[in-house]
């Protein structure tokens, strides 16, 4: 049973390959065209797997761009298949916190990854990746380097959340000459902050898988485990929760 999960989001696309086990996977940026994108990671991960597309038992997409993709079987929804994704990762998470380019969620689940009930963040960009991304060329600095840059820092008060009038007040912070590291901080804990009040509409978990592009950021995740009081749990894979997510479901759809 070879199955594929094709995740493509606002910023990246994500393929994972099971068979029975996580045999490939790929993260690239989705560019211009969601639809390109899909298929390109989708081609370029038959091809270092040494599969051929007639191989794949059941292709299922997810992520924003789910719609344009010609060659999946099924598109589910990223909340689905982020609550699959994470358990896999982390048998018996009960909340997915999954903060990705365009918008950010809080998933409740069963502890075996299926959805009790979630919030979600996409009426504007405030806690998502694309708010990061904006305040990072702000600081004129990489969003890669923000988590490194903030370490240790007292985090100033951002008081704004719409995006554009936060980057006006970073602005405005570095002109008075606020340090850098701080302004950063402030960043990371705002976001923190806002995603920590969307659990407030479902409920705190025990066991707190965080996904997404923005797990990676050691800053956010920081703030984020001390706004909850929860431990934050972040691993390599977390990132490809959505694919993996979504070639698991293609599994399930295949046993019937």
């Amino acid at each position: 049973m070879v199955t594929v999960g094709i995740d493509v989001g606002s910023m990246t696309a994500k393929a994972v390959l099971l068979t029975g086990e996580i045999r490939q996977s790929l993260i690239r940026p989705t560019g211009c065209s969601p639809r390109q994108a899909g298929r390109d990671i989708f081609e370029e991960l038959l091809n270092i797997s040494g599969f051929s597309q007639s191989d794949i038992n059941y292709v299922v997409g997810t992520g924003y761009g789910r719609v344009s993709l010609d060659f999946i079987d099924r598109a589910i929804t990223e909340i689905t298949c982020h609550a699959k994704g994470a358990n896999y990762l982390v048998s018996g998470a009960d909340m997915v916190i999954d903060i990705g380019g365009q918008d950010s969620k809080v998933i409740i689940t069963d502890g075996r990854g299926n959805v009790n009930d979630f919030a979600m963040n996409d009426k504007c960009a405030a806690g998502t990746g694309r708010f990061l991304q904006v305040m990072a060329t702000a600081l004129e600095s990489d969003i890669s380097e923000l988590a490194e840059l903030s370490k240790g820092a007292d985090p100033v008060e951002i008081s704004n959340m719409c995006t554009v009038f936060a980057e006006s007040e970073v602005v405005s912070l570095l002109a008075q000459g606020v340090a850098k590291e701080r302004i950063i901080a402030g960043i990371h804990l705002s976001v923190a902050r806002r995603v920590a009040a969307m659990t407030g509409r479902v409920g705190k978990g025990n066991l707190v898988v965080f996904t997404g592009g923005v797990a990676r950021n050691e800053g956010v995740k920081g703030f984020l485990s001390r706004e909850l009081s929860r431990e934050i749990i972040v691993l390599p894979e977390s990132q490809l929760a959505g694919a993996l997510g979504a070639a698991l479901l293609a599994q399930e759809r295949l046993r019937g």
